[in-house]
């Protein structure tokens, strides 16, 4: 299920991503620290654990999961949220939540891309990664 997501990713093009960060309130200081960075993102699999690093000169993220259970995460930009990730028709979905709020990060593989939209409310940011 997501073998296809494995390996190490790198940034190459970003697309809306400040306001993507203005729609989830975070201050402008950290939107412009953020929005320049070339993040690499690793991910991989051990049993029914699935682990997403992010490495970048702003800040070093990992989440490990297991798909369809509920975690606690602390994002890049510190909100404290309750998340979850699904596999859904060879995406990955992956749902935050937190003091009334929702976002959405889906993952999709096309034409060997990782792209990856992040949506909340009507904005949505697109990301896309190539392999390493």
């Amino acid at each position: 299920m997501v073998e296809p997501f494995l390996g190490t990713w790198k940034l190459v093009s970003s697309e809306n991503f400040e306001e993507y960060m203005k729609e989830l309130g975070v201050d402008a200081a950290v939107r412009n620290a953020a929005g320049s960075v070339k993040p690499t993102v690793s991910i991989s699999a051990k049993g029914e654990k699935v682990t997403i690093r992010m490495e970048s000169s702003f800040k070093n993220t990992e989440i490990s999961f297991k798909l369809g259970e509920e975690f606690d995460e602390t994002t890049a930009d510190n909100r404290k949220v309750k998340s979850i990730v699904t596999i859904d028709n060879g995406s990955m979905i992956q749902v935050q939540k937190w003091l009334g709020k929702e976002t959405t990060i889906k993952r999709k593989i096309a034409d060997g891309k990782m792209v990856v939209e992040c949506i909340m409310n009507n904005i949505v940011s697109t990301k896309i990664y190539e392999k390493v």
